[in-house]
């Protein structure tokens, strides 16, 4: 059984060579009669690869492309080529990244220890020029997709914006990309919570072994949740208010990613933050409700100063004592 394997898969290489094969020529190559060619071409299809038989005396086998992709044979030199290649994509923004990763890590996980060698020495001989964020770890990358595709448990460093840095169990459940920045999306198992992480950010660890099942997140959710997280993340000043209307009506006002709890049918408290709180009151202001700042006070500054402006703009020739000085950043 193993020496028939072993012809099949030499069989197969000699086919993606795409060039026609006799029947005598083949059999010379592996060494067996022209029935057992036969043969082995027959169970080649079997398994799903389409292999054309031309008559005549310039005919013969030749590997053709058929209705489903079958698996691949890649010689040493074809395989570092590939998984380098797709390393490549991933830092691309085609719109195939998180597949590129998947095929990366499916091709890693069989790749013998020298091929990977190779990819990793070709990894660290090569400098990218940098951009506005850091390029990702692919070795990182990959580990974390095959984590996924296996519902593996992922244990990793982490260093947080701030600086600190912790250890990290986790379930991971999704790789998302947004802009140059790749982001893990999943389940800490020691805060028993959904948690975002920055692949640039992590530490790879050796693999745990350890499988999970999935949480059921719908698509759509999961990235407006990552959305919701990241946005947050990136707040420089915070604030929370009461608005005079509806929960369901200043969430559907807001294009920004906000808390929006519901105090009673007509009334809601919101959590919400920018880069700069003028025009956070600006976006408040836009709200036609009436708004109480409970807690921020470059808000409420904000507010003061909007206020004195439309004041001047309503009175050009009186005056007003209204006055605020724009915070220190």
């Amino acid at each position: 059984m193993l020496e028939t394997s072993a012809r099949l898969l030499e069989l197969l290489s000699l086919l993606q060579l795409q060039r026609d094969w006799t029947s005598s020529e083949l059999a010379d190559r592996l060494a067996v009669s022209t029935r057992t060619v036969r043969s082995d071409i027959g169970k080649l299809r079997s398994l799903g690869y389409p292999v054309d038989a031309r008559p005549g005396v310039a005919g013969g086998y030749r590997l053709a492309a058929g209705a489903a992709m079958p698996p691949l044979l890649l010689d040493d030199d074809e395989a570092v080529a590939v998984a380098i290649g797709l390393g490549a994509v991933a830092t691309w923004r085609l719109g195939i990244e998180e597949t590129s990763l998947t095929a990366l890590a499916k091709i890693e996980q069989v790749m013998p220890s020298r091929l990977r060698r190779r990819v990793d020495a070709v990894r660290e001989a090569t400098s990218v020029v940098p951009g506005p964020e850091p390029q990702p770890d692919l070795a990182v990358l990959s580990a974390v997709a095959a984590a996924i595709r296996g519902h593996e448990r992922l244990r990793f460093g982490y260093t947080t914006h701030d600086g600190s840095a912790s250890a990290r169990h986790t379930e991971p459940q999704r790789l998302v990309s947004w802009g140059p920045v790749w982001y893990l999306f999943a389940w800490d198992l020691d805060r028993d919570d959904w948690r975002v992480f920055r692949v640039d950010r992590m530490v790879q660890h050796p693999p745990t072994g350890v499988r999970f099942r999935p949480r059921v997140i719908p698509e759509d959710a999961l990235v407006e949740h990552v959305v919701r997280r990241i946005v947050q993340a990136s707040w420089t000043y915070r604030a929370r208010v009461v608005v005079h209307a509806s929960a369901a009506a200043v969430a559907a006002a807001i294009r920004i990613p906000v808390d929006v709890e519901a105090i009673d049918e007509s009334t809601c408290r919101v959590e919400l933050g920018s880069d700069d709180p003028d025009q956070l009151a600006l976006l408040l202001a836009q709200l036609d409700a009436d708004v109480e700042v409970v807690d921020g006070d470059e808000l409420k500054g904000a507010f003061e100063r909007l206020a004195a402006r439309f004041a001047r703009a309503a009175n050009p020739d009186g005056e007003t004592r209204l006055h605020a000085s724009r915070p220190q950043r």
